[in-house]
């Protein structure tokens, strides 16, 4: 079975000193995301009501259905530059398709059991885009550090800083200021004490101070979250938005345009959950259930955005204070999900009086945890391609958008890793005789054997795909003349694709024209399997696919002395 949600099998054996520290463990989880839930759901373009309503409501979908004890879902940074994007572009009700279509894909990843293949994504390009967000982040919240007053920012990245450039002087120093502040809170409280969050701290005494600095007017008025954002004051009632189509579009013309987008969503919710899990479990020594979990991400984004939240995952940082204070149950994300609720009914209206500069100083250390400096600096150690894939992802992701960042920097891992593994493929050409002290399939106790003349060996070593297929045939027409036995060993090929038995079949046929015939020598089962599967056998005789080269010799001594 692909869906068997954590929380039904750790009810199993549940306790109440289990319970006791899921409790606290949830509360403190649910007063760290306060500020991240805000800061997202702003940043994203949205408000800080969506953002606290994605963080209640994944959260709780995410840990009743999820695949992981410990994962603690909501909104993350990652989906701040793609939501942002779509809103731009289709406005919310195209966020809301987009969302529903990535859940849907999330579901079906786990269903056909994809888990473990998203792992598979090259650590270069996660590392990649994810710092292209982090740079991203970070040139979203210059206007609010700065206190900078425009109107319509460009969302292209060099228009964006171009116009901070133009507008630098207009800086409001008090709002540097607090914001500064912010960013030193945020750092320093954890040095002091861990259990504490720096974000939570930092917000309480700058929106104080802001309060009081607004109540005195000797610096004018200081912008705050209410000044700009309708103030949240319960969970909205689900609904399906109006869909407003330019003339001559359709429903199905705007879920084709939103694909790739929602494609995006479900990619970089299922690598982040996924990578949050993995880590989760070297730390509490569990393991996940990688399908359970995307099919529970899944949920959590086709339920979330009809109550108007935004895309949500598993969140590192949080699921790590989870972890940190406690928490092994999913009881532990549950009670984080209604700590916040409980923060929105009756505690929503003093989010009004958040300063702005306030969240950006957090959002700015959001996007330094982010940007993986140090994977950075560590990946200077490995080989030139790989640091050049991070760099294009990097760039695409901060110039262009995640969508084609994500596409070419995957395009790019899998073309070097072609490139890689054909180099790794090697041909060779035996000449009078082969020593079975050096080939491992012989029998050890026999004499050097000799290739008899009118026979040429060749050896393929390593996987027989369209990498290698060429370069195989281009050594075979190399020959001035051809010989009368062809044997190929491929008991080092561990497999063959479409292309390398394409080529094969070209090889014993051209042969056969020039009056030469082809054994094949240590082929192995799986191998054997396949060239039966495509009718091999109707090129070559079935006797002639050998499994050892003994034998091919002994057929390729009586193909001679047939002559």
């Amino acid at each position: 079975m692909v869906f068997r949600p954590k929380i039904f099998e750790t009810l199993k054996h549940y306790s109440k000193e289990k319970f006791t520290a899921d409790l606290m463990a949830g509360i403190i989880v649910g007063i760290v995301a306060i500020p991240l839930a805000v800061a997202f759901g702003i940043a994203s373009g949205v408000g800080p009501t969506e953002g606290l309503v994605t963080a209640i409501i994944a959260g709780f979908i995410i840990s009743f259905f999820g695949g992981s004890r410990v994962q603690i879902g909501g909104p993350t940074g990652a989906f701040i530059v793609i939501v942002y994007g779509i809103i731009q572009q289709h406005g919310l009700a195209g966020l809301l398709i987009a969302t529903i279509m990535a859940g849907i894909m999330l579901i079906l990843m786990g269903v056909f059991k994809l888990g473990n293949i998203i792992k598979f994504v090259p650590y270069p390009v996660i590392i990649g885009f994810t710092a292209g967000i982090a740079v991203t982040i970070f040139s979203t919240q210059i206007k609010d550090l700065f206190g900078l007053d425009i109107d319509n920012l460009p969302a292209n990245f060099v228009d964006k800083w171009i116009v901070y450039f133009k507008n630098i002087s207009e800086t409001n120093l008090v709002t540097l200021l607090l914001g500064v502040l912010s960013v030193f809170i945020i750092v320093l409280v954890p040095k002091i004490s861990k259990k504490i969050p720096g974000s939570l701290v930092a917000i309480v005494v700058m929106t104080v101070a802001v309060w009081l600095l607004n109540s005195s007017g000797t610096f004018g008025h200081i912008k705050t979250i209410g000044d700009i954002y309708q103030l949240p004051s319960g969970i909205p009632l689900p609904k399906m938005p109006t869909l407003t189509l330019a003339e001559g579009t359709t429903i199905i013309d705007l879920i084709v345009q939103l694909f790739p987008a929602a494609f995006t969503i479900a990619m970089l919710g299922a690598i982040e959950s996924l990578l949050s899990a993995m880590v989760a479990d070297g730390v509490i020594a569990d393991k996940h259930d990688s399908n359970t979990e995307l099919i529970g991400q899944g949920i959590a984004n086709i339920v979330t955005p009809l109550f108007g939240g935004i895309p949500a995952t598993g969140a590192i940082a949080r699921t790590m204070t989870n972890i940190n204070n406690g928490g092994r149950s999913p009881i532990a994300g549950i009670i984080h999900a209604v700590t916040l609720l409980l923060v929105l009914l009756f505690l929503g209206k003093l989010v009004g009086y958040i300063p702005m500069a306030c969240l950006a100083g957090v959002l700015v250390v959001v996007s330094y945890n982010m940007s993986g400096w140090r994977s950075i600096a560590a990946l200077r150690k490995m080989p030139m391609s790989d640091n050049a894939v991070m760099w294009i992802t990097i760039v695409l992701t901060v110039v262009f958008d995640l969508t084609i960042a994500i596409e070419i920097g995957l395009l790019l891992s899998v073309v070097l890793f072609l490139k890689r593994t054909s180099e790794a493929t090697s041909i060779k050409i035996f000449g009078s005789e082969i020593d079975p002290n050096i080939e491992s399939d012989l029998e050890l106790h026999e004499e050097k054997l000799i290739i008899p003349e009118g026979v040429a060996v060749y050896e393929i070593d390593g996987p027989y795909f369209f990498g290698v297929a060429n370069k195989f045939d281009e050594i075979m027409t190399r020959m001035a003349k051809p010989p009368r036995v062809r044997i190929i060993r491929m008991r080092r090929v561990p497999f063959i694709d479409s292309t390398g038995l394409h080529n094969l079949e070209n090889l014993c046929i051209q042969s056969r024209r020039q009056g030469s015939i082809v054994i094949l020598s240590g082929v192995t089962m799986q191998v054997r399997k396949t060239l039966l599967k495509a009718k091999f056998d109707d090129i070559i005789p079935e006797d002639h696919i050998c499994s050892h080269i003994n034998i091919a010799l002994k057929k390729a001594d009586e193909i001679l002395h047939q002559d």
